[in-house]
């Protein structure tokens, strides 16, 4: 019996969990074929082994994913734009307004303007780097293809498995052990 060689990483229970093949510490990390026909307990350390298993990488995903992100930041970054023109002509009405009134109001609201509009922008440049310093997790891959000797090590276990369990069913059967002669010599 051969299973193709794509393996998904599970998590199980911490009262689950057993020795890892390689290393035989504990570990609840589980590779395990999706039709469920074979599975077994690695560490964690071992994923990252590229001469125990790759990672299968979905492109299309991961393309998707980064085009979602594009999109986000667009749509962030227009807004922040549609806001500061809003801003902008808020106070050249402003402005226009005020030069129908004195010169003298004018000097203070303009610069009270100029400080406000300083500290808006310290305030945008502090949002800017607050919300680009959040950290994305980085995924790490649910899927792998074992080595080929790895794969190969699992599928003749596997087979000898089988095999082990065929002969216990025909040693139940009465009939697999050749009688005793009832023939005269």
């Amino acid at each position: 019996m051969s299973f193709p060689n794509i393996w998904h990483h599970r998590k199980v229970a911490d009262t689950a969990s057993r020795g890892c093949e390689i290393c035989y510490k504990p570990t609840t990390s589980v590779l395990a074929t999706p039709g469920k026909q074979d599975f077994f307990y690695t560490c964690v350390t071992h994923l990252k082994d590229k001469s125990l298993c790759s990672p299968i990488v979905d492109q299309e995903a991961l393309a998707a994913k980064k085009k979602k992100e594009m999109d986000e930041e667009l749509e962030k970054v227009k807004k922040e734009y549609e806001e500061k023109q809003r801003l902008k002509k808020e106070r050249e009405e402003a402005k226009d307004k005020k030069k129908d009134g004195d010169k003298e109001k004018d000097k203070a609201d303009d610069e009270k303007s100029k400080s406000s509009d300083d500290k808006e922008e310290k305030l945008g440049d502090k949002k800017a780097p607050a919300g680009t310093e959040t950290p994305k997790e980085e995924e790490e891959p649910r899927v792998f293809a074992l080595q080929k000797n790895f794969h190969q090590q699992r599928v003749d276990r596997k087979r000898q498995a089988e095999r082990a369990k065929k002969l216990r069913e025909q040693m139940r059967d009465p009939n697999f052990f050749p009688s005793v002669p009832k023939d005269q010599p």
